[in-house]
């Protein structure tokens, strides 16, 4: 199957993107409920219309044909965000949500903290020390313009790890190569795991950093799936010459009021009554359309 034809066979509409993403979210508090250890919960929620968007529209992937040679390929750079990307994949095929239930966290499990490819089918890059991601996805874009290969590859950071040098090496290299096959998409969440951002490392200018590296910028709402499409839909050609980063604003623990901005919901697990919290502040925001099968 071809790279268009990926992409013909994985439209969705903004409503449905929208209630996937609403489903994602429910998805993640019930496991940050059953689950007994912690989860990076706080940039979970904050990636998480991102994560719909970019695996329920944006890449051309058959989840039946993981060795299509004309797939996107997709690379965690933020890697503590494993749990997002589990459960976005399982509602696009590639497994089931049981299994990320029955099985997360446990010994030879293949959903680990940290995504591992020996172990999850479909995952293209193991990560999870921050910094890494970017530099491996432009070895792989390097890889596929050389070969003639019209596949995208898209990354996603969030933003603290690109205080990171590895990760402004890895941005010369891109627009040195004339990558434009390759995006990278950015969690602009303004949090670490004990400060905001801008406390610790000052990133501001932030998007005119990445055009001085030479890389087209596109500013957008990370929250606002219509505006998510339209960024995606505007991308330039896999062919042309500049790499392009899609700076997304995000809120860390996005649509659960009571962990929004909260530093202390970086990480953590549910209570019982946390989860009836959650869910209640969910069921508030619930977009009209509505969707059966929602795990109860």
């Amino acid at each position: 199957m071809s790279r268009e034809a990926l992409l013909t066979a994985r439209a969705h509409t903004v409503p449905q993107l929208e209630e996937t993403a609403w489903e994602l979210r429910r998805l993640l508090m019930q496991l940050s409920h059953s689950y007994s250890g912690p989860i990076h919960v706080g940039g979970d929620l904050s990636a998480a219309d991102v994560f719909t968007a970019l695996f329920h529209y944006g890449l051309a992937v058959d989840p039946t044909d993981l060795a299509n040679p004309a797939r996107d390929r997709f690379v965690l750079s933020k890697g503590h965000a494993a749990v997002c990307m589990y459960l976005t994949m399982a509602q696009r095929g590639f497994f089931t949500i049981d299994s990320i239930f029955d099985t997360y966290g446990q010994l030879d499990s293949a959903y680990g903290m940290h995504p591992c490819k020996v172990q999850l089918p479909g995952v293209e890059a193991s990560t999870g020390s921050l910094g890494h991601g970017l530099p491996l996805a432009v070895g792989m874009a390097l890889a596929a313009r050389q070969g003639g290969e019209p596949h995208r590859v898209f990354t996603l950071l969030g933003d603290g790890e690109t205080g990171e040098g590895s990760v402004w090496e890895a941005a010369m290299a891109a627009r040195s190569n004339r990558l434009g096959n390759l995006v990278a998409v950015v969690d602009r969440n303004r949090q670490l795991m004990t400060t905001h951002d801008e406390e610790l490392v000052v990133l501001e200018p932030y998007t005119d950093k990445w055009a001085a590296f030479g890389w087209n910028v596109v500013h957008v709402d990370g929250h606002d799936m219509s505006a998510l499409v339209d960024a995606i839909d505007a991308l330039p050609a896999p062919d042309s010459q500049t790499p392009t980063v899609l700076v997304c604003e995000t809120v860390k623990g996005k649509g659960v009021d009571f962990m929004e901005g909260q530093i202390a919901w970086h990480a953590g697990s549910l209570t019982d009554a946390d989860l009836e919290r959650a869910l209640a502040s969910l069921e508030a925001t619930r977009p009209a359309l509505a969707t059966e099968g929602i795990r109860s």
